[in-house]
C-alpha cells in the first residue's frame, strides 16, 4: 500500500511540473514589477517601440527581432545603453528568449528614470511560436533560434532550436 501511494504521488508530481506553462514559469522567475506587452502588440504596426535584446551577443546572432538593439545581460552597460535612449518617455520593450532576463534589464531601466518600459511576454520563444519573423546576423530571414539550453528548448515550438 505505501509503496502504491508513493509510486503515485511521484508520478503524480512529475506530471504537474511537466506540465507546467509558460505563464507558471513566468510566474515563478519574475517579480511582475515590469508591465508585459503581447508579441500580437508588439507586432502591430501602430506600436512604435525601441527594441531591445537583452539576450547574450551569440543569442542575438543566431536569431532577433528585425531593429532589435543588442545590449546582453552579463556584460549589460546601463550608461552604455541610455546612449541609445533618447527620450525618457519613448516605448522600450525589452526582450530574452521567455521574458525573464528582460525583466531584469526593464528593472535597470526603470529605475534610471525610463518611464515607458515593457517587457515582451514569452520573449523571442513566443514571438516565433506565433509565427513572427526574426532575423540572423545578416539581417536575413531564419528560422533559427538559440534556445539558451536544452533545457529551455522545450518552450520553443516553432524555428529550428539552437544551443551552442
Amino acid at each position: 500500500m505505501k509503496l502504491t501511494f508513493l509510486f503515485l504521488f511521484t508520478f503524480a508530481s512529475f506530471s504537474l511540473s511537466a506540465q507546467e506553462t509558460l505563464e507558471d514559469l513566468l510566474q515563478k522567475y519574475n517579480t511582475k514589477n515590469v508591465a508585459y506587452i503581447s508579441v500580437q502588440e508588439l507586432a502591430m504596426p501602430k506600436t512604435q517601440a525601441i527594441i531591445l535584446d537583452a539576450r547574450e551577443f551569440n543569442e542575438y546572432q543566431v536569431s532577433h527581432l528585425k531593429n532589435a538593439i543588442p545590449v546582453g545581460y552579463n556584460e549589460f552597460d546601463l550608461q552604455e545603453t541610455t546612449l541609445q535612449l533618447n527620450n525618457k518617455q519613448q516605448l522600450i520593450v525589452v526582450y530574452c528568449s521567455l521574458g525573464i532576463r528582460s525583466e531584469n534589464i526593464a528593472k535597470k531601466l526603470t529605475k534610471a528614470g525610463y518611464t515607458n518600459v515593457l517587457n515582451l511576454y514569452g520573449g523571442i520563444f513566443e514571438w516565433k511560436n506565433n509565427g513572427f519573423e526574426v532575423y540572423d546576423s545578416t539581417e536575413t530571414l531564419t528560422e533559427k533560434i538559440h534556445t539558451f539550453s536544452p533545457e529551455w528548448s522545450k518552450w520553443l515550438t516553432s524555428g529550428e532550436k539552437v544551443f551552442n
